[in-house]
């Protein structure tokens, strides 16, 4: 392969779930895993930051797993570089941070290859990676994604980029999605199935038409979150009165541990939700984000300075 450019592939972290939307609705939030790549002799990983390398320490490199992964089925050699990753997204804590690794490690080597792959394949290839779609599709494309996936084909859309701040309450410890799925129940009944999906339901007709009193009532989930209860103190009475503190609603963020509140005016929330949590023990990182229109990014670095943009969802089945 001859040598490449550096560039530097931007993913930004997602808030999945969203209440009743489990495993399907995802919301791209304003912090972001930057990966920059330049040509080297031998592969060689910087990493930026305690956390990061402790996990990097413990795991295998899931960037460069995934791209070795595109390389191997293009029968194609991967070439050595230097990466040097710096993250935004707080790891394990239900914000996306294994999906924009993911994403980022299928652009990098799509980009590295000459772009052979369109979105849509890049999407489906995510999804298989991460096992549901709700944050490796905004991780992707950015803003809201509503999507499915039976275990073969994933479909999604995007909705309107709703007006709302993000109050993320992130607590200082990790919560593995492995732990947070072994208190899930294996069976519901039949009413709690048809009220849980009537829900998701209303969930997405109020992202798409901006009906908040709708959306307060599409975010009462039943799937997961009062079993993830259980794991996350101060979790149910944020639910409970998120919205007489001025918050549109509230929801776990993906597997948690971290718990989201949408609101117009986030300073109520975000002393609300920072008191709740300090009664219950809970030290917490209260921040303020914001949606993320633009999804995952290529930005050529050096001499020539330009930038790829991977295109939004047009329409229902793509």
């Amino acid at each position: 392969m001859k040598p490449f450019q550096s560039f530097e592939v931007t993913v930004p972290g997602s808030s999945a779930n969203m209440g009743s939307g489990f495993d399907s609705i995802g919301l791209a939030i304003n912090r972001y895993l930057r990966i920059r790549f330049s040509p080297a002799e031998e592969t060689k990983v910087i990493v930026k930051g305690d956390e990061l390398q402790r996990l990097l320490r413990e795991k295998k490199n899931l960037i460069i797993d995934v791209m070795r992964d595109v390389f191997q089925k293009m029968d194609r050699p991967m070439p050595s570089f230097q990466m040097e990753v710096e993250t935004e997204i707080p790891l394990m804590r239900g914000l996306g941070s294994s999906a924009a690794a993911i994403v980022a490690g299928l652009i990098a080597a799509n980009h590295l290859l000459g772009n052979p792959f369109d979105r849509e394949a890049l999407f489906q290839e995510a999804v298989h990676w991460e096992g549901h779609p709700d944050n490796v599709g905004p991780a992707l494309f950015g803003g809201l994604v509503v999507a499915a996936w039976d275990g073969n084909k994933a479909h999604a859309i995007q909705a309107p980029i709703p007006p709302f701040s993000v109050v993320a309450a992130i607590p200082g410890k990790p919560l593995a999605t492995s732990k947070a799925r072994e208190v899930l129940p294996s069976q519901l009944s039949h009413q709690e199935a048809v009220l849980g999906s009537s829900r998701a339901n209303l969930l997405t007709a109020s992202l798409f038409t901006g009906d908040w009193e709708a959306f307060r009532v599409g975010l009462m989930d039943c799937f997961h979150q009062p079993y993830r209860s259980l794991l996350i103190p101060g979790l149910d009475q944020v639910l409970q009165g998120a919205v007489k503190h001025g918050a549109l609603g509230a929801a776990l963020s993906g597997a948690g541990p971290t718990v989201v509140a949408f609101a117009l005016d986030p300073e109520p929330v975000h002393h609300f939700m920072e008191e709740t949590f300090q009664k219950e023990g809970m030290l917490m990182d209260i921040l303020r984000l914001r949606p993320c229109e633009r999804g995952a990014t290529v930005r050529l670095t050096g001499k020539e300075d330009r930038s790829r943009v991977f295109e939004k969802i047009k329409g229902a089945g793509r």
